[in-house]
């Protein structure tokens, strides 16, 4: 069977839509599975276990100059790539307009079948051209996380029942990160290095800088370094901030996505804001908090492995929410709060997830 998955963007969605991949290798161990995404997520796709074939577009460039010469070259050859297979299906698990587009032009084997979502789930966007192209269309829940959004779509497209266990499959190459980055606790006789991610897309997600320098001196009491990452001028301007004066504090250099997965993955545990990174950082299996400014962590917040499991709940300010049953031993949890989480909310959660990771005698790691 050969199937193709159409998930272009953006990079937390695209993390999402990994165990959907795996729940297909189970059910069809044989099965050839590509997947279209946009070019600057390729790389992490590559990394996906399972996945055969990764066909890179570029939509989001593409659509700023329509008409130009190599922008209907760019079409072409992209278009020559993604019909080099019949497919017997095409899984659309965006549900937008252009990704619609892709599903429509990807060519199907006699018998094969598109499939889409039926329409819009609470927070996520959705566009009728990805309904009218699928010739199955799949109703799911409205309210529903977005990593098991895709999973549904995917069960029910090849009639089996979402496996117990969810693995992401995203491999990481923890000897291939930057020596500088990877030997940095052990020269320091660190207990390891937390990684801060603060950087977003949305200026409304982000926490304030003096947080994250109080958290930051609280994980160097405690015996771990700090690690910034950044992606941007400006990001780089406040992981030096927050990086100042600190005695175990260390900005990274501008790293590819490729690098930066294999850094974050040498990490002991990030602690961030509700990021693309952030949710590299939970197919890592990496203790991890989730900061988060909106009531929006049920839909793509950290899960539970198991998919049976009681599902997660924003962790309130109040330090009462640390205690919920289906919470106290998870290895990663969401800290919600308006307008902003605390930051002892935050420190309660680390210490609470580090409990959970490292109180045995070894790391216990569910395999990707």
């Amino acid at each position: 069977m050969k199937i193709l998955i159409v998930k272009l963007s953006s990079l937390g969605d695209v993390v999402h839509a990994m165990p959907a991949v795996q729940d297909i290798r189970q059910a069809y161990p044989d099965a050839q599975i590509d997947w279209v995404v946009e070019r600057g997520f390729a790389p992490l796709v590559r990394r996906c276990k399972g996945v055969h074939r990764v066909i890179a577009c570029e939509l989001r460039h593409w659509r700023q100059d329509l008409f130009s010469a190599q922008t209907r070259q760019a079409w072409r050859l992209f278009k020559t790539e993604l019909q080099l297979e019949h497919y017997d299906a095409v899984i659309d698990l965006q549900g937008l307009s252009k990704s619609a587009l892709v599903a429509w032009l990807a060519r199907l084997a006699p018998g094969g079948k598109r499939y889409g979502l039926a329409g819009r789930s609470e927070g996520s966007s959705f566009e009728a051209p990805a309904r009218w192209v699928a010739h199955v269309a799949v109703k799911v829940p409205e309210h529903i996380h977005a990593v098991t959004r895709s999973r549904e779509l995917c069960a029910a497209a090849f009639h089996y029942t979402v496996p117990f266990l969810m693995p992401y499959g995203l491999l990481a190459h923890e000897n291939h990160a930057p020596k500088a980055i990877k030997n940095v606790a052990f020269k320091a006789g660190l207990k390891g290095v937390v990684a801060l991610v603060h950087g977003t897309s949305r200026a409304d997600k982000e926490w304030p800088l003096a947080h994250w320098r109080e958290l930051a001196l609280l994980l160097n009491a405690a015996g771990f370094g700090v690690a910034l990452p950044h992606g941007s001028a400006t990001e780089e301007e406040v992981s030096n901030a927050i990086a100042s004066g600190l005695p175990h504090a260390q900005v990274w250099p501008r790293l590819a996505l490729d690098s930066l997965t294999n850094a974050l993955a040498t990490c002991a545990g990030v602690i961030g804001v509700d990021s693309g990174l952030s949710h590299i950082a939970v197919a890592l299996d990496l203790a991890h908090v989730q900061i988060y400014n909106f009531d929006t962590a049920w839909r793509t917040g950290p899960l539970p492995l198991l998919s049976g499991a009681p599902q997660p709940q924003s962790v309130p300010q109040r330090p009462v929410g640390l205690h919920h049953p289906s919470q106290h031993t998870l290895r990663q949890r969401s800290v919600y709060a308006q307008p902003t989480p605390s930051v002892d909310a935050v420190w309660a959660a680390w210490e609470s997830v580090n409990a959970a990771c490292f109180s045995g005698p070894g790391r216990t790691r569910v395999p990707g």
